[in-house]
């Protein structure tokens, strides 16, 4: 009999999307073929402290999550620097780790460090890869190098932000801009504004998330479409999928993904035109490659009225949760939940190979 693979499954994190990476990761677990994987779980608490197997499946399993992890961290002894890892010690033999960690820590490129300094294999991107996902300001300049189309912003920090007004960016953007922090996923912090005073506010709770905003251009429409990239060196894209919020919402925010998407629709596939559906995949794996991501990611993209497709977010970590679109449209591409989980091992332990083959050459000083 065939020795079964051991996977470490991390979900959790300190992000404002702690709790979609647990719905991500039940359904990840769900969906793993049991004959090939042993399981281990490792919840990252909101504090951003591991927890054990044993107490990561005790809030899997629906026990509180905070009266868990009191009991459980008044077992370390935190003039250890290694105590908010060191649960991670308790469970021997780990092949593989499948980060599921949404937002800061997981897509940051911090939990990618970590693994790099255990040497094991795990999937999704790399650490500098990572990094540059998620930040939006970072990625759209490497997107600008690489001539892949998005939409112009200017980057707004507190050291600057005196010299941006509405006003100023309306001359040049037109009266919608779309206020982002650079380092946040799920809509979070986002604001649509239109005005001199929905600027200002926008603008300062976008900088309760991040120290670097990103003022963008509104894009007349627009439609979003979504499409999902699974790869290393050669990636593939899946059919493209779209989103249909309702008319009275001014975009796609964190309630509509995750509170109650009871009025969000989801065409998988969207019926397209063939020329922009090309286009879209086109632009989709540039950008995957100009970033040099690995593994996976759903990359998010804004139509104008006009068909012109702009590429918006990419996300290095998708959601894996009942609504996301990643898994989604690959099912609608012909991989099945099952299958693709296999093909991002497969692909984690490429990678890893792929890495194990760079040398380094140590010159003693003499």
């Amino acid at each position: 009999m065939m020795k079964k693979t051991h996977l470490a499954l991390l979900f959790g994190g300190d992000s404002s999307e702690h709790d979609v990476s647990k719905r991500s990761a039940h359904n990840i677990y769900d969906a793993m073929d049991k004959d090939k994987y042993d399981i281990s779980l490792f919840l990252i608490t909101k504090t951003g402290i591991i927890l054990d197997n044993e107490s990561s499946h005790r809030v899997f399993d629906g026990e509180p999550e905070d009266a868990v992890v009191e009991e459980a961290v008044k077992n370390l002894d935190f003039s250890d620097p290694l105590a908010p890892i060191k649960n991670l010690s308790k469970t021997k033999d780990i092949d593989v780790f499948f980060p599921i960690v949404h937002g800061n820590l997981g897509e940051d490129g911090t939990i990618q460090g970590l693994l790099r300094l255990l040497h094991k294999p795990y999937v999704g991107s790399g650490i500098l890869e990572s990094a540059m996902g998620f930040d939006k300001d970072i990625t759209k300049k490497m997107l600008n190098l690489a001539g892949v189309r998005n939409t112009n912003y200017h980057l707004i920090t507190p050291d600057n932000k005196d010299q941006f007004t509405y006003a100023k960016l309306q001359a040049e953007f037109g009266d919608v801009i779309f206020l982002k922090p650079a380092n946040q996923g799920s809509s979070v912090g986002i604001h649509k504004v239109t005005n001199e005073q929905e600027f200002e506010d926008g603008l300062k709770d976008a900088f309760r998330y991040d120290y670097k905003i990103l003022a963008e251009q509104a894009i007349n429409g627009p439609e979003e479409l979504e499409i999902s990239i699974l790869g290393n060196e050669k990636p593939i894209a899946s059919q493209v999928g779209a989103i249909r919020v309702p008319k009275e919402d001014k975009f796609y925010t964190y309630d509509n993904k995750f509170v109650d998407a009871s009025q969000v629709k989801f065409d998988i596939p969207v019926d397209i035109p063939e020329s922009l559906s090309d286009e879209i995949t086109d632009l989709a794996l540039r950008g995957y490659k100009a970033l040099g991501l690995k593994g996976l990611a759903r990359i998010d993209f804004l139509v104008s009225k006009e068909g012109v497709p702009y590429l918006g977010e990419v996300n290095t970590l998708p959601g894996f949760t009942n609504i996301s679109l990643y898994p989604q449209l690959w099912e609608a591409s012909g991989i099945s939940y099952t299958e693709l989980i296999d093909r991002l091992i497969d692909l984690a332990y490429k990678e890893f190979d792929r890495r194990n083959n760079i040398i380094h050459d140590f010159k003693p000083l003499s």
